[in-house]
């Protein structure tokens, strides 16, 4: 069972020359989640070849394997396709490529007697309406079908495309129209249960850049992000290990002898409304681990309830 946390997915084109070393973790071991495409990274022209090569993948993938293991399909289809091919029930799942209200349902019918998992990813017009959010969400709600969906990925690309637009060179995803397109996703979704993860950050030059924007995805509650690049995984990853001040903030809020309010590194700790984030600290610690070296001012202070 893939973990809430995904961190850095990488995609990688089905018709990679390196598909099953990869897929088997003797290429890339570092990663923690693969996501192998049919749709946009593939051609038309190339999506036989692509569904071969992935049909030899699955059948020589072993079964053990650190990384989470999910197909985007191309469309129902393909997913049809996939699921036909000897070997898809080592697959953890499937990215649903411009998941809507319409074609869920089309999508959720031929995975509903596996153990698949889904991400359904938004990334069409519907995104920018929140009633077709709202109509979404009421499908996914449904007991059968959430305990289904890992995670909702948002399709950065694709939305601004939408727009007419690219994202600059200069800015995060944060600067542009879609900055309070994904705070509105998660307000809609995260209160019901659901998690999402970020959009592909393209420019494989920038890595300051790129720093930023992941700091931005935490500070939206996100997730876990798309990589397109191996480079990527450990640019983006590093942001997800805990601090030493995060650290000893989240145990002192999940003290059961802490009182309900107190004061620790300079910051208010409530337990009635940092509970929850405490606990997804420790979770993030166990997954990724801690900070070598706290960019914070070492404190050692005692809990101090007068705050």
């Amino acid at each position: 069972m893939a973990n809430q946390f995904m961190g850095a997915s990488l995609y990688v084109p089905a018709n990679h020359k390196n598909l099953l070393a990869i897929a088997n973790g003797e290429l890339l071991p570092n990663a923690r989640s693969l996501i192998f495409c049919t749709e946009d990274a593939v051609s038309e022209e190339a999506l036989g070849y692509a569904l071969f090569n992935l049909q030899l993948t699955l059948e020589n993938m072993h079964l053990a394997c650190k990384a989470d293991r999910f197909v985007r399909v191309r469309n129902v289809e393909v997913l049809k396709r996939v699921l036909a091919m000897h070997g898809a029930e080592k697959l953890t799942g499937f990215v649903i490529p411009k998941a809507c209200a319409e074609n869920f349902h089309d999508y959720y019918e031929l995975v509903k007697d596996t153990a698949h998992l889904l991400m359904p990813t938004l990334e069409t017009a519907e995104v920018f309406c929140d009633d077709a959010m709202r109509q979404l969400r009421s499908i996914l709600l449904a007991p059968e079908v959430k305990a289904r969906i890992l995670a909702l990925r948002i399709g950065g690309n694709d939305l601004l495309a939408l727009l007419g637009l690219r994202r600059p060179r200069s800015v995060t995803i944060y600067q542009t129209p879609l900055g309070s397109v994904i705070a509105k996703l998660v307000t809609i979704f995260k209160p019901h249960g659901f998690e999402l993860t970020a959009p592909v950050f393209e420019y494989l030059d920038l890595p300051e850049l790129l720093d930023q924007e992941v700091i931005q995805d935490l500070a939206h509650g996100l997730v876990g992000k798309t990589a397109i690049h191996p480079d990527q995984i450990e640019e983006i990853e590093c942001h997800y290990r805990v601090s030493n001040t995060e650290m000893e903030s989240a145990s002192a809020i999940l003290n059961v002898n802490s009182p309900a309010v107190f004061k620790m590194h300079n910051a208010m700790c409530e337990i009635a409304t940092h509970k929850a984030w405490a606990i997804r600290t420790l979770e993030r610690s166990k997954l990724f681990g801690q900070h070598s070296h706290d960019v914070s001012r070492p404190v050692n202070e005692e809990q101090d309830a007068s705050y």
